[in-house]
């Protein structure tokens, strides 16, 4: 077969044409989901491929040998045969097994049986067979089969759905094919996708016209939702109760009264001011707009009342600080035999957390055991913040440690507790472990009325996480600004916020300051957040001095610090740290391993680097993940082992990752093994179709190899495929202020001095004896373009301005998204040498440390 016909169209699009259909292959991944408290079944997620072809290309491992077989398998996983339904009659699946195959009546009444009843899987699994079957797709059993899509969230399949429907000629504009398609979207998070479709629509109906601000409010997106609801009704389509209360939920949200009030008085005069669930997001609306007694009005008139009522007006007192009145109310839901739901319970636990109800709160805990809800994350966090503020610290650690998954919230609310309590090493030691652990980012606490430093610290836990430090420093200003004094555990998300690349150079100084003048610098946690944020900044020498002053260092401590060293090219003093860890019996983890795996790639010591990832796994039982395969995998590549890198791919316990096919598919480029690069390729295709590095990386191979029709080819698929290769783009800050420069860039104010100083810089550098490297330009030009080319590298540009833009002597700090490549590297150690500067590079890949005409990388990066 020939290796590039990947290369000749895309993976997949509604208008492939039929004879390309032998490419597509099934995909099954396991997916686990609890169907009850003792069990565990075993579901099929499977893509679209499965589902164009009625054979596979060609058996790989793991996959079925045919389709049949393929059917079998997937009709016993989610509908073991013969199976008998109760009362001794036939079950759906018997009757249907045994009616003939004349049409696609019968596949369509057991495929909406499985839609009606939820069996969402099975309906999946139908869909298939009938596929497989012969018979061609219909809009009815397309909006079945799209609603099942739907239900599992699963977008990726929704799309490919959508391209059968296209393909067979149903298109998604009309009929049920184009409303159930758009709950698909819009339920998957895929609002823009969704607009689309219903812009397509020739004919809309309320049920389409409810899914689009019912998709927006999900996203957050009120004021659109609330405006679709606007054009709706100047469309002349009447809301139904589904509408109505999509709506009034997005007014509730933005506390929007008028239009809440609005809206009330339609679905008054519509005749729905009696349904249940048109009813409790207008009392939820009411009450988040400080309106109790509208509320209230709301709920006395409801004749009937779900759990979710009497939640909503609990709910509301509470918020309204009507605390008598809503246990009031919690006592006459129990009355009323209604049972509390876990929203319910937190809600009753977070007032007696107010009003330190230890008593009640008891009560509450025995109740929530009772109901079967003693493992609901919310309850618990309840729980602990209540026996925290009662002085109760053992009881709150025990629920604490029966959680599984926990959220930054959880961990704050125990540590708050040790703080509150006066065990502050007992705080600083969870927080230690808190920081190991990586917990789930929690959603915004700013619906909180009194925030106290458990809600701030919680915030810019989450900023930190994703990176945010602008985010971080307006509400550490904030905070400050309300009084609220930062405690070590707030400055230590502070500083870890200020750890990401986008983050001014001088924000963790400053919050290094501000922990020095607070007497928090010598804490762990703060000690430790700065070792790693100096270490992700390029200044790897204060990350060592804060290091060394460190009169205790927790796991994560060494690992910030060997992690620092192995990143920056100071591979000795990573190993050297690494040895004094085992010396001192420190426990290690998977990332311990990481970071002495990584100081071996950077200096190619693949024995001893072999030796660490062998030894992890034997002598320390730690399971490897695939971030250390991918590790061991650059540490073969970049050492031009590729067959042991290959070797090693292929032994992993599960499949590899884009990361690693992405690693292999660069190393082929530069030590030109282009068969095996042709592999990676398709690999990471296969995984990522609209990601640039794959063909940006196969392209550039084949221009280093001199394949430039090869290479051509690879461009007018990306053009054809509508994938945006990402420009090379470099960064210097300079006065609290960021300047950016692409390659060849002249949109800055200084663009005439910069030029003007590379120019000087070029002669110089040939007065040195510098001939330019015109390997590295992957372009089918004349040499004195490319040399042009290579002056004018992004990196090249910002150091011209670094260097007549600061005094003589100042050392620079460059970020790159990109690699450097090896010309600009060689050019970079000669620019250290002639203007006696030190420079720091940030690249893709690591840190350059560049002095006096030599680079910390030791030219091996």
């Amino acid at each position: 077969m020939n290796k590039h016909v990947l290369f000749t169209r895309p993976l997949w699009t509604p208008h492939a044409h039929h004879h390309y259909s032998h490419r597509y292959r099934l995909t099954i991944t396991t997916v686990h989901f609890i169907a009850s408290s003792s069990s565990m079944i075993h579901a099929s997620a499977f893509t679209l491929q499965a589902l164009m072809i009625p054979r596979p290309l060609a058996r790989s491992r793991g996959s079925v040998s045919s389709d049949r077989t393929l059917g079998a398998a997937v009709k016993h996983l989610v509908d073991p045969p013969n199976e008998p339904s109760p009362g001794g009659l036939c079950s759906p699946r018997q009757l249907f097994d045994g009616s003939p195959l004349q049409s696609s009546a019968p596949w369509n009444r057991l495929l909406f049986q499985h839609s009606r009843n939820n069996r969402n899987r099975e309906a999946l699994s139908l869909f298939l067979e009938a596929r497989r079957s012969g018979q061609p797709p219909d809009d009815f059993s397309l909006s079945c089969v799209l609603k099942a899509c739907g239900c599992l969230r699963d977008r990726n399949l929704g799309r490919q759905l959508h391209g059968l429907g296209v393909k067979c000629g149903h298109g998604s504009g009309f009929g049920g094919v184009g409303t159930s398609l758009l709950d698909v979207y819009l339920k998957c998070d895929g609002v823009d996708d969704g607009v689309r479709v219903f812009d397509s629509m020739p004919e809309r109906n309320v049920a389409s016209w409810t899914s689009l601000p019912t998709g927006h409010s999900q996203k957050g997106l009120y004021d659109d939702a609330l405006e679709l609801f606007s054009w709706m009704q100047s469309e002349g389509i009447r809301p139904n109760p589904y509408t109505f209360a999509t709506v009034l939920a997005s007014a509730a949200a933005q506390g929007v009264l008028e239009n809440g009030r609005q809206m009330h008085g339609q679905l008054i005069k519509f005749g729905y001011q009696g349904t249940v669930f048109v009813c409790n997001p207008l009392i939820n609306m009411y009450s988040r707009c400080g309106l109790v007694q509208e509320a209230r009005a709301v709920f006395n008139r409801m004749m009937n009342r779900d759990a979710v009522s009497w939640n909503t007006m609990v709910a509301g007192l509470v918020l309204n600080e009507y605390e008598s009145e809503a246990v009031q109310e919690f006592r006459h839901m129990r009355a009323a035999g209604l049972k509390p739901t876990p929203s319910s319970f937190a809600t009753m636990i977070k007032l007696c957390a107010t009003l330190k109800q230890l008593a009640f709160a008891r009560q509450l805990h025995c109740c929530v055991v009772k109901e079967g809800f003693e493992l609901n994350a919310n309850v618990i966090t309840a729980l602990m913040v209540v026996y925290s503020k009662c002085s109760e610290m053992d009881h709150a650690f025990e629920l604490f440690s029966m959680l599984g998954a926990r959220s930054v919230v959880s961990w704050t609310a125990m540590i708050n507790g040790y703080m509150q309590n006066g065990h502050v090493s007992r705080a600083a030691l969870l927080f230690s472990q808190m920081r190991s652990s990586k917990p789930n980012s929690s959603k915004s606490l700013l619906g909180i009325k009194e925030k106290d430093i458990v809600a701030w610290s919680a915030m810019l836990a989450c900023y930190a996480q994703a990176g945010d430090s602008e985010g971080a420093v307006k509400l550490f200003t904030e905070m400050a600004k309300e009084g609220v004094g930062a405690n070590e555990f707030t400055l230590s998300s502070a500083i870890d916020a200020c750890a990401s690349p986008t983050a001014s150079a001088d924000q963790g100084k400053q919050f290094h300051a501000i922990s020095i003048k607070l007497k928090y610098e010598n804490t762990l946690c703060v000690s430790t957040a700065l070792v790693t944020m100096y270490a992700r900044r390029g200044s790897i020498e204060s990350a060592q001095g804060v290091f060394d002053r460190q009169s205790v260092r927790d796991q994560v401590s060494w690992n910030s610090m060997l992690m620092g060293y192995a990143r920056h090219g100071y591979s000795k003093k990573a190993l050297e740290l690494f040895k004094d860890i085992e010396s001192r019996g420190i426990e290690m983890d998977g990332i311990t391993f990481i970071g002495v795996i990584i100081a071996c790639t950077h200096t190619g010591l693949v024995e001893e680097g072999k030796k660490h990832f062998e030894s992890m796994v034997h002598n320390h039982h730690i399971r490897p993940t695939v971030e250390h395969y991918a590790c061991m995998v650059d540490l073969y590549s970049r050492a031009g082992k590729l067959e042991e890198a290959m070797s090693l791919i292929e032994e992993m316990p599960f499949p590899a990752s884009a990361t690693v096919w992405r690693t292999l598919l660069g190393a082929c480029g530069l030590h030109r093994n282009v068969e095996l690069g042709e592999l990676a390729a398709e690999k990471l295709l296969s995984l990522e179709p609209s990601h640039s590095a794959a063909y940006v990386l196969l392209s550039n191979m084949y221009a280093a190899a001199g394949r430039w029709a090869e290479r051509a080819k690879i461009r007018k698929l990306m053009d054809a495929r509508k994938v945006k290769k990402e420009a090379g783009c470099s960064w210097i800050q300079i006065k609290n202020k960021v300047h950016s420069f692409l390659a060849s860039d002249r949109t800055h104010p200084m663009s005439d001095k910069i030029y003007s100083k590379l120019e000087d810089i070029t002669i110089r550098l040939k007065e040195k004896g510098y001939q330019p490297n015109t390997d590295y330009v992957l372009h089918d030009m004349e040499e004195e373009h490319k040399e042009v080319m290579l002056a004018r590298h992004s990196e090249r540009l910002a150091i011209a301005f670094g260097l007549i833009a600061t005094p003589r002597g100042t050392p620079l700090q460059i970020v790159k998204n990109l690699r450097v490549c090896g010309d600009c590297h060689t050019v970079i150690k000669l620019i250290s040498e002639i203007e006696q500067r030190e420079i720091v590079i940030r690249d893709s890949s690591r840190f350059h440390h560049f002095s006096r005409g030599s680079c910390s990388c030791g030219d091996y990066w």
